[in-house]
């Protein structure tokens, strides 16, 4: 189990076990197990260093975000922070919030909150220190059992995001997100509660902007879509390329058709001739 480090030992405890995920280690490691073990194989590049992935429920989503776990498992990837940015379901908030807590917790164990990152992005003065708007939010913790079953030590930079524009977001990821150690992660879902064939119309025009690097992506297409503008601009900022992991909604994962929520993965990576060595 890793520990929190500097000097706030507080830990944000985890708030949507058994709900969005099992609340028993055994039963969450297995499920976690056995969706990796599930993943659809992808010929996406393994050097991927920033993924776009869903936050839902593991029965929902789960079989899309381990399209982006499973290619993050064969890439033997050992990051040494993880950047996770997703949107704030239940609090308004203006900008970019890191938690007062020192560490998160999951059934799985503690996740120390990377302070030499915290203390980077608070010189920025952009950036606010606050618990409320991680309390209750799903969208990064829905990350955290994937995460641990990956990777054995790592510290996590942990961002809910509410209104502001991509620029701010992508600069404030660069900020953070700049060298080989380093995972980014945006988390968001697509549409929701549209009928089946609604959503397969709406995800498919969104699907194609995300391929495009649009930043201008609006809630009714994402529901993370401020986090995703971010991440898209710093991207293209990068002339990074991008490939689509798993397209799906849960019509597709849960059976019902009526209402459905839409869910994609993608791998970011750097497609820029190499310079011989």
């Amino acid at each position: 189990m890793m520990r929190p480090n500097g000097p706030n030992t507080s830990v944000r405890p985890p708030a949507v076990a058994d709900f969005f995920y099992p609340g028993d280690p055994v039963r969450l490691r297995d499920m976690v197990d056995r969706l990796l073990a599930q993943a659809p194989l992808t010929d996406a590049p393994r050097d991927a260093k920033s993924y776009i992935v869903p936050h839902a429920g593991y029965i929902y989503s789960g079989i899309v975000a381990a399209a982006a776990y499973g290619l993050m498992q064969r890439s033997g990837l050992k990051p040494r922070r993880v950047v996770v940015i997703g949107p704030s379901h239940r609090v308004y908030l203006r900008g970019i919030a890191l938690p007062e807590a020192g560490a998160f917790r999951t059934p799985l164990g503690d996740i120390p909150v990377d302070t030499e990152a915290r203390r980077t992005l608070l010189e920025r003065g952009d950036v606010i220190v606050s618990d409320v708007p991680h309390a209750q939010e799903h969208s990064l913790e829905v990350q955290l059992p994937f995460l641990q079953r990956l990777f054995d030590e790592f510290e996590l930079v942990p961002l809910v995001v509410g209104a502001a524009d991509a620029g701010h977001v992508a600069s404030v990821l660069a900020t953070v997100a700049d060298d080989e150690s380093t995972l980014l992660l945006a988390s968001s879902d697509l549409s929701h509660y549209l009928t089946y064939e609604q959503a397969r119309r709406v995800d498919a025009d969104t699907h194609a902007r995300i391929l495009a690097f649009a930043d201008d992506l609006r809630g009714e297409q994402a529901c993370g879509a401020v986090a995703l503008n971010g991440l898209l601009r710093l991207a293209k900022q990068r002339q990074a390329a991008i490939s689509c992991l798993s397209l799906l909604n849960s019509g597709d994962t849960a059976g019902d058709r009526s209402r459905v929520v839409g869910y994609a993965a993608y791998a970011i990576y750097d497609d820029r001739p190499r310079r011989p060595q």
